[in-house]
């Protein structure tokens, strides 16, 4: 029995220093943020860049979105049961990529409904070794320390248009959009408090990455702009209550991107050297533009061609 009492001492000390490690932020009643860093994929990744948290009502909590690594969602779980003993009762990924999905197979065991676009499981089937391999050549000895089963956790609750969810007093407003970012696109607004999650629809001082279309996003982005949010949570960089401005910058970066690219097809320029002109008028406003953009422009440059 001593023993028993012994394990579960350490067991317990064990989760409140993981949580600990792990910053969270209450920006507003009951929501909770963890913000990423600003590290790029390939280079210096530790499965921790994009900002993910949770919501807690009467009944129960929302996790949104949930890290790059299983460690990562451990690490999370960790931080909302230090806060509160209540169920989580929703997993909810804002998108297919990666550092926002990997981190669901830590929720496993609480038995939560996990949310998603309508396309979301067919997406991640799709990428589903792709992303395991990489994830393993980013995280390195950290991935064998951590993936345990190396499990795509897949949406059991889907979103094609609008989905409610009741956490108890408390309802959050799920949307689905086009392809825009990506093909998987869904935001989380908290009527409580007015709070917007984008995920990678919104960035701020990072530069945003385009993995789906970026004439779609544009008009998402208008979208945005009609939603009444009093602060966002973007998918990657600090949250903000200036939703408008965060907005408008983003916009420009992709307008600019896209009449560069289009410019660049007029005039007979190849990609490559696209690559290198293509946008620089916003260098100095976003991190990690010159890795970040020179991929944009290699994915939307073969496009364009064909418009």
């Amino acid at each position: 029995m001593t023993l028993i009492i012994r394990f579960i001492t350490l067991l317990l000390l064990s989760t409140s220093a993981l949580a600990d490690s792990f910053s969270v932020n209450e920006i507003a009643s009951g929501v909770y943020v963890h913000q990423g860093v600003h590290e790029d994929l390939s280079e210096g990744y530790h499965g921790d860049i994009s900002n993910i948290g949770f919501i807690v009502g009467k009944k129960g909590v929302a996790v949104i979105d949930t890290g790059g690594s299983l460690q990562t969602g451990k690490q999370l779980r960790a931080a909302i049961k230090n806060i509160t003993p209540l169920p989580i009762l929703y997993v909810i990924n804002t998108h297919i990529h990666p550092d926002h999905i990997l981190g669901n197979e830590a929720f496993v065991d609480d038995h939560p409904a996990f949310v998603g676009h309508t396309k979301l499981a067919n997406a991640m089937e799709l990428r589903k070794d792709a992303y395991l391999r990489l994830n393993k050549e980013w995280l390195g000895a950290d991935f064998a320390a951590s993936e345990q089963n190396n499990q795509v956790v897949k949406p059991t609750q889907t979103v094609e248009k609008t989905l409610k969810l009741d956490l108890g007093g408390r309802p959050l407003i799920l949307t689905a959009y086009v392809t825009a970012h990506t093909n998987t696109d869904i935001t989380v607004l908290d009527s409580k408090t007015a709070t917007l999650w984008t995920g990678d629809l919104l960035f701020i001082e990072r530069t945003p990455s385009v993995d789906g279309d970026i004439k779609g996003w544009l008009s998402v982005i208008d979208q945005l702009k009609s939603v009444d949010a009093k602060q966002v949570v973007p998918g990657h960089g600090t949250p903000t209550k200036d939703v408008k401005a965060a907005l408008d910058k983003e916009q420009q970066y992709l307008n600019i991107l896209l009449n560069d690219i289009r410019a660049s097809i007029k005039k007979g320029e190849m990609m490559e050297k696209t690559m290198d002109t293509a946008a620089t008028s916003e260098k100095s406003k976003w991190v990690l533009f010159d890795i970040v953009n020179r991929r944009n422009v290699n994915m939307l440059y073969p496009a364009l061609e064909w418009e």
